[in-house]
C-alpha cells in the first residue's frame, strides 16, 4: 500500500502550523517547526500572495495529512459525506473521526496517528470482541475497542496506561484505562472535533 516516507516535520511547515504529527516532540523545543515556520524549499520565505483556490487545497491537504490519507481515499470520504444528509463539511470530519486509527489516538493509547496505524495494523486490538487490524475500520456509537489480551503487557500500553488523563479523551469516547477499554458513546459532533480545519473549504474545492 501506497504511503508516505517523508519527513513529518516537512509536512508541518508546507502547512504553516503544526499538525502534531511526531507526538511529544511537536511539543517540544526540537520540533523543526519552531526554528524555520515557513515552507520549505528554497522559495519557501518569498511564496506569492495565495489565491483562493490554493488556501482550498492547502486546506485538503492540510486534512490529508492530519489524518494521514491519501489522496483518493480522501476523496471518497467526501463522496460518501456529500450523499448523506446534514452539511458535507461535517460529515467530512465526522467520518476522518470514527477511523480505528484515530479512535487510539484520541483514546491516549498511542503517541501519534502514525503510531496509532502501526498499533493496529499489527493486530493488536479488538472491535467488540473480534481482531481488527485496519487503520481506516470505522467504529460506530456503542462500538468497543479494547487493547488484546497478549498485548497488554507491552511497553506501549503500559505507558498510556501510566500517563492516563493527561492528555484529554474527546466526550463522545470513554476509556476505562485498568481494562484498557474505549467506549464510543456516539458520533462526535462538529463542536467535539478539535481539528484546526475549515471544512467548508475543501467543501468548495471538490464542488467545483
Amino acid at each position: 500500500m501506497a504511503r508516505y516516507t517523508g519527513a513529518d516535520c516537512r509536512r508541518c511547515r508546507r502547512e504553516k502550523q503544526k499538525l502534531f504529527l511526531k507526538g511529544s516532540k511537536c511539543d517540544g523545543p526540537k520540533c523543526p517547526f519552531e526554528s524555520r515556520p515557513f515552507p520549505p524549499g528554497q522559495h519557501g520565505r518569498g511564496r506569492a500572495k495565495e489565491s483562493e483556490y490554493l488556501l482550498q487545497l492547502r486546506e485538503k491537504q492540510k486534512a490529508r495529512r492530519i489524518y494521514g490519507v491519501l489522496e483518493r481515499q480522501f476523496r471518497g470520504y467526501y463522496e460518501e459525506a456529500n450523499r448523506k444528509t446534514g452539511k458535507t463539511g461535517e460529515v467530512l470530519l465526522q467520518i476522518l473521526e470514527s477511523r480505528l486509527d484515530n479512535v487510539v489516538y484520541r483514546a491516549g493509547l498511542a503517541k501519534s496517528r502514525d503510531h496509532a496505524r502501526q498499533l493496529v495494523k499489527h493486530g493488536h486490538f479488538l472491535v467488540n470482541g473480534k481482531k481488527v487490524d485496519i487503520p481506516s475500520y470505522r467504529v460506530h456509537a456503542h462500538d468497543i475497542v479494547e487493547v488484546r489480551g497478549k498485548s497488554r503487557e507491552m511497553t506501549p500500553f503500559i505507558v498510556a496506561q501510566a500517563e492516563a488523563g493527561s492528555r484529554g479523551v474527546p466526550a463522545w469516547l470513554e476509556t476505562i484505562p485498568s481494562q484498557f477499554k474505549v467506549l464510543v458513546h456516539s458520533m462526535p459532533a462538529r463542536g467535539a472535533i478539535d481539528t484546526q480545519v475549515q471544512e467548508q473549504l475543501i467543501v468548495e474545492l471538490y464542488s467545483k
